[in-house]
C-alpha cells in the first residue's frame, strides 16, 4: 500500500492524509498497574524524594549527563533495530483524544480536547462512558482540555490532574473522581493548583506528568510569541516543576520559581528513562523538531536556535527530525528507547539510547497507517498505548477514528 505525504505545515501541527488498515479489537488487561501509584512511567524509579530525578546539581549540564550515561548499567543500549507489533484496538470513535491516564485495574481515563470531557474506557470491552466535564475549558485552535495525570496518591485521594485552556490562560487543576456517583457527574469541582500560563491559538503545550520524585511537571508553549521562551519571568516556552499543590518544587533552579528549563518552542512530550533522566519532545518551526535531554536550569535555545546549532550557553537536542517527518507530541520510554508520536509525520519514532546517547539513528514505524499520532503511554515492559489524532480538525478522519491501540515493542 502506498501512503500519501501530508500537505504543508499549518501552525505547528499540520494536516495529514493517509490510508490504513483496521485492527481487530482485543482485551486490554492490566494496563493500569503501572501508574496506579501516581503515573510514574515505565522503568522510572519510584523514590519519593524531592530532588529532581536523574540529575546531579542544578545546571550540571551535558558533562553530568555523559558521566551518568557511562555509569548506567544500560550504557550499552538496546539493539540498533527495533520492532513494533499492533496487538489490539482498545477503543474507537473517540473525539479529539489528548491526555490518557491508566487506572488501577486496567481501565483508562481519556480527555477530549475539544469537548472538555473526561471519559472512562473499560478494559476488554472498549465501552466508553463519560465521567464528567471540566468547567471553564475554552477550546479553540490548539487549546482545550489537554494533559491528564493521576495523583501520586490516587489510590487514596482519587485526584485527577488536568491541564486546560480557559478564556484567559492555561492552567492546571485537580478534580476528585467519585465512581459511586452517576455517570457524567463523577468529577468534583476543579481545584486550581496553578494558573497564569500564557495561552494562544497555537503553542499551548499541555503535557503533564508526575515524575519519579512525585513532583508535577508541565510542558508549555510560547503561544506564537517567540520572546516568551527566553523570558525567565514568563511561564511560556518552559518546562515547569511543582509540588502537587502547585508550589515551586524543592531543588528547582530558582527556589521561588516553578521554571525548570527554558528556551522551548512548544513542549508536548515528557517521559523518564530507567535512570530517571527527563526527556522532552518539542516542535520546531519549519526546519527541525527536537528530542531533548532536560537538565535543570538549562536553555534549549528557542528562538535563537532551532535544532543542533552549537550555540554557547544553549543545549543542543539529542535527536532532530525534519518537520514533515515528525511534528512530535507524546513520548514514552520502553525497552531502552524513547518512543515518539508524530502528528504531521504520521509515524511512531524509536530512538534507542545507551544512557543519554543514541546508539543508532531514529527508526520509523507505522508510517501513514493510522494517521496523526498524538499520545504514547507506557504500560510496563514491552507494552505501549498509542492514541491517534485524526478528529482534531487537522486530520482526515475515517470510520472509527479516533482510536487507542495497544503495541508490543522492542
Amino acid at each position: 500500500m502506498r501512503y500519501g505525504r501530508s500537505p504543508a505545515r499549518v501552525g505547528y501541527e499540520a494536516l495529514g492524509t493517509r490510508g490504513r488498515g483496521v485492527v481487530a479489537a482485543v482485551a486490554l488487561a492490566g494496563c493500569g498497574a503501572l501508574l496506579a501509584a501516581g503515573c510514574s512511567p515505565s522503568g522510572a524509579p519510584g523514590a519519593g524524594g524531592s530532588s529532581p530525578p536523574g540529575t546531579g546539581a542544578a545546571g550540571s549540564g551535558s558533562a553530568g549527563a555523559t558521566a551518568r550515561a557511562s555509569a548506567s548499567p544500560e550504557a550499552t543500549g538496546p539493539p540498533a533495530k527495533g520492532a513494533v507489533t499492533v496487538t489490539g484496538e482498545v477503543a474507537k470513535g473517540l473525539e479529539s483524544p489528548w491526555g490518557v491516564a491508566p487506572l488501577p485495574g486496567g481501565d483508562l481515563l481519556v480527555a477530549s480536547r475539544d469537548k472538555g470531557t473526561i471519559s472512562r474506557i473499560a478494559a476488554g470491552s472498549g465501552a466508553v462512558t463519560q465521567i464528567g466535564k471540566v468547567p471553564g475549558v475554552a477550546p479553540g485552535g490548539e487549546g482545550g482540555l489537554l494533559g491528564l495525570a493521576l495523583s501520586p496518591s490516587f489510590a487514596s485521594d482519587r485526584l485527577v490532574y488536568v491541564y486546560f485552556t480557559t478564556e484567559s490562560d492555561n492552567r492546571i487543576a485537580r478534580l476528585r473522581y467519585d465512581e459511586n456517583r452517576p455517570a457524567g457527574q463523577q468529577l468534583g469541582a476543579p481545584d486550581t493548583v496553578f494558573r497564569g500560563i500564557p495561552k494562544g491559538l497555537v503553542h499551548n503545550g499541555g503535557r503533564i506528568a508526575f515524575g519519579p520524585d512525585k513532583m508535577l511537571y508541565a510542558g508549555t508553549g510560547e503561544t506564537g510569541d517567540r520572546g516568551l521562551a527566553q523570558d525567565r519571568k514568563s511561564l511560556g516556552g518552559k518546562i515547569l516543576r511543582m509540588t502537587p499543590d502547585g508550589d515551586p518544587a524543592p531543588g528547582n533552579p530558582e527556589a521561588d520559581s516553578v521554571v525548570y528549563s527554558f528556551g522551548h518552542r512548544n513542549v508536548q512530550g515528557l517521559t523518564w528513562d530507567q535512570d530517571g533522566r527527563l526527556w522532552a519532545a518539542e516542535f520546531g518551526q519549519n526546519t527541525w523538531d527536537e528530542l531533548n535531554l532536560i537538565e535543570p536550569g538549562a536553555n534549549y535555545g528557542w528562538p535563537e536556535a532551532e535544532g543542533k546549532a552549537g550555540r554557547p550557553g544553549m543545549r543542543d537536542p539529542v535527536a532532530v527530525w525534519k518537520t514533515d517527518e515528525a511534528s512530535p507530541s507524546g513520548i514514552a520510554w520502553a525497552q531502552g528507547s524513547v518512543w515518539m508520536a508524530g502528528l504531521k509525520g504520521e509515524r511512531l519514532w524509536r530512538i534507542p539510547l545507551a544512557g543519554a546517547q543514541p546508539v543508532a539513528e531514529p527508526e520509523a514505524f507505522l508510517e501513514g497507517k493510522y494517521g496523526r499520532l498524538r499520545t504514547v503511554v507506557p504500560l510496563g515492559g514491552d507494552a505501549l498505548l498509542l492514541v491517534t489524532s485524526e478528529t482534531d480538525g487537522r486530520g482526515s478522519p475515517e470510520a472509527g477514528d479516533d482510536r487507542i491501540l495497544t503495541l508490543t515493542v522492542r
